[in-house]
Formats: C-alpha cells, structure tokens, sequence
C-alpha cells in the first residue's frame, strides 16, 4: 500500500500544484483533478506525472449532480457521450479508477433508487471498462446523511453501509466496486469482516481518518480526526486490508482536522506522518 495525498489536506491547492505538492511531501500518489489535467492537456499532464515520479491515483467521475443518481434519463444519455473521451485521457495519464459518491437517503423509495442506480451505474461502468478503468462508490455513513433534511421532502435511508454498497457494486458490473472511507465503516458499525468478505477486487479505494467518541446523532462529517488521533480501529481496519489482499492507494481524508493556520504543506505532511504511523503499526508497510 502507498498514501495519496487528498485534497482534504491540501487547503484548496488543486490541479498541478496538487501534484507537485505530493511529490515534494513524500506521498506515493495522488487524487488528481481531471478538469485542470484537460486543460493542460494530456502531453503536458503525462509529462508532469513522468516527471514528479508518483501515481495518478484516482479522480473523481466526471458526471455533474445530480447525475447520475437522480436527474433526467435524457441528460444523464447526454453526460454519457463524453465519458468514453474522459475515460481513455484518465487511462492515459496512467490513472485506472474513478470514484463517484453514494445517496445515504432517497426522496423516491428505496428499490426505486436502487433500480436507477444499477441502469445507470451498469451504462457507466460499460463506458469505463472499454478504458480499463474501475469505478468506486463511497457510502456514507453518519446517521444524520440518512435522516430527512429539515424542511426538506419525506425520505428514507438508501446505501449506508459497505455491505449494501458492494452488493450494489456486484449488480452492476466487474469493474465496479466500493471506496471504503474508514470514517464511513466506522459510523455504520462496519467489520472487518465486511472488509474481508468483500475482498480487493471489490474494494477500489481507501480514505482514511479517526474519530472522537460522539454519540450517533451529533456525529458530522467536518468533525474527522488525523489517522490515529480517535476511536476508530485502524490497526485492525489496515490488518484486513492487508488480508484482503488490497496493496493500492490510501488517502487520508481528515475533513475538519486542517486549520486555516497550518500551511498546505504543512497540512499535507501532517496527514502522510500519520496515515504512515498507523500504517507501520498495522504491520503494513
């Protein structure tokens, strides 16, 4: 397993700068941002990877909300089109996954959610696997993102927890797996037995961060800890990784931990020196 550096430790520091920030860290990899690589083109983007030696990690699917979970089947045929042009510069630049975010919650009925989801996750991952690329979906699992928004329309929970979300990964296609954030596994009372029932070929990418001990409804997603800091059990959660068989990227993610007075790099050495600690005491690294 190698860290990739998160935009969560990067205080809005995107693009190429993110990159190199990355490399002049010590990380192995990064989340790279896909809008800016086009910009500068695939020459350029390929050059800079080449030239900064660490691994275009993953990057974000490239579908506008809220596309593709909800939204009309007409715009979600029309998101379609450039997706296989995405696709192939991502593959190019060396990159082979995507990630795309879960609904905890639905306003249409849960088996209604479900059956879009799989049409429409299945369309995408047929699109991605012409690039041999594997799509990752994260679930989120705080009790509040399930709960009805105040003032907001009637819902119910949807996928919030890792087995509900790879049994949706499996509907939908080989390439097609999930994100396992060790924020997310923690607040769905996840196991590491979901870890290694699951297996690596289900399991895409890995955030990491830490927890204080909250009761489940004061629990908000801006509240993370840097790895090693809180509750959660690291040491067992990258002890199942390793038995999974999962020898790929693992970004820390700790939302809320970076403060407007650290400095980006500051901040991204921050999350490497802790990921790798815990990462060292699981055994490994």
């Amino acid at each position: 397993m190698f860290v990739s550096l998160n935009g969560a430790a990067t205080r809005g520091i995107g693009g190429a700068d993110k990159i190199r920030l990355a490399a002049m860290v010590g990380y192995g990899g990064v989340d790279w941002d896909l809008g800016p690589a086009k910009i500068a083109g695939l020459d350029a983007t390929k050059a800079l990877f080449d030239e900064v030696k660490i691994v275009p990690t993953i990057v974000n699917l490239p579908l506008t909300r809220p596309l593709p979970f909800s939204g009309e089947g007409a715009a979600f045929a029309d998101a379609l089109k450039p997706l296989a042009d995405d696709a192939a510069f991502t593959a190019a630049v060396g990159c082979r996954k995507m990630m795309v975010v879960l609904p905890a919650s639905t306003t249409t009925g849960k088996d209604a959610q479900r059956k879009l989801a799989v049409d429409r996750l299945s369309a995408v991952a047929a699109v991605l696997r012409k690039s041999d690329i594997r799509l990752g979906v994260e679930f989120l699992g705080p009790l509040y993102f399930r709960q009805p928004r105040p003032g907001g329309p009637p819902s119910e929970p949807f996928i919030w927890n890792m087995r509900d979300a790879v049994a949706l990964a499996k509907d939908c296609g080989s390439n097609v797996g999930v994100v396992l954030d060790a924020w997310h596994w923690h607040h769905s009372n996840g196991t590491t037995a979901d870890i290694l029932d699951a297996g690596a070929a289900r399991i895409v990418h890995v955030h990491v961060s830490d927890a204080k001990r909250s009761a489940p409804e004061d629990v908000r997603d801006n509240q993370r800890l840097m790895p090693g800091e809180g509750i959660i059990d690291l040491v067992g959660f990258f002890k199942a990784l390793k038995k999974a068989g999962y020898t790929e990227g693992v970004s820390p993610e700790p939302l809320g931990r970076i403060y407007p007075s650290m400095a980006p790099d500051e901040a991204a050495k921050l999350a490497l020196d802790t990921t790798l600690a815990v990462m060292r005491k699981a055994g490994v690294i």
